[in-house]
């Protein structure tokens, strides 16, 4: 009976010692998972994008230099204004609406401008400032970005989004046509920026979408005074 005993004592051990490794094998399969994952958490601040030939290096080259300081200055204000200033701003706030039907009455370009330039003084990640704002006022340039928008979005509805995306925009009644993209006097197109090109070489954007997001929420507060302060001189 030794032998057996021996054998089985044997056999139990190889396989003690198969499911021990295998199991540090899944461990460690996991930890190089959660490593991979922590690593790229933030896809802006993954290198993957790589400077075309048949780019213009020279148009989009950025300045090195150092950035200065600005010290910063704070207003204090009693206790009370704070609390009316604050309430204030919710108000207004929350007056804005997306709304998908826009007059054609043209506004200064100037307020345009002095509105992207607001939404210009958000944070962003090292300060790097990963975005672009396009001013479309030409009739022709808006109709084709309108049939290029409708092609996704039609693409969206139909297959990209599903069938549960659909449901839950049903309530909003919108669909793929965009017609106010032909009556907006103006088309702020927003792109964001992964990298820039240095005279040392190209320079990451971190946090490049995170950033651009940021920026378009200070747009979309800053159109939102203009458009109250525009009411307030039509009641005058």
């Amino acid at each position: 009976m030794t032998p057996v005993i021996v054998a089985v004592v044997c056999i139990c051990f190889v396989i003690l010692w198969r499911s021990k490794g295998k199991i540090k094998r899944e461990r460690n399969i996991a930890d190089d998972k959660r490593i991979s994952s922590r690593l790229w958490a933030d896809e802006d601040l993954q290198e993957r994008t790589e400077i075309s030939k048949e780019e213009n290096v020279k148009e989009c080259l950025e300045t090195d230099v150092e950035i200065q300081h600005i010290p910063y200055s704070m207003k204090h204000y009693p206790e009370e204004e704070m609390i009316h200033r604050a309430n204030e701003f919710y108000q207004m706030m929350n007056e804005r609406r997306s709304v998908r039907c826009f007059s054609k009455k043209v506004v200064p370009r100037e307020v345009i401008e002095s509105i992207i330039r607001t939404a210009g003084t958000a944070p962003s990640g090292a300060h790097t400032e990963p975005w672009t704002f396009v001013i479309i006022q030409d009739k022709g340039m808006k109709h084709q970005i309108r049939k290029i928008i409708e092609e996704e979005e039609k693409m969206n509805y139909l297959k990209r989004m599903g069938n549960s995306w659909v449901s839950d925009i049903k309530k909003l009644r919108t669909n793929w046509i965009k017609e106010y993209l032909d009556t907006a006097p103006y088309l702020i197109l927003i792109f964001k920026q992964t990298y820039g090109i240095l005279s040392t070489g190209k320079r990451t954007h971190y946090y490049n979408e995170i950033s651009v997001s940021i920026s378009c929420g200070i747009l979309l507060a800053a159109l939102q005074r203009m458009k109250l302060n525009m009411k307030s001189r039509e009641a005058i």
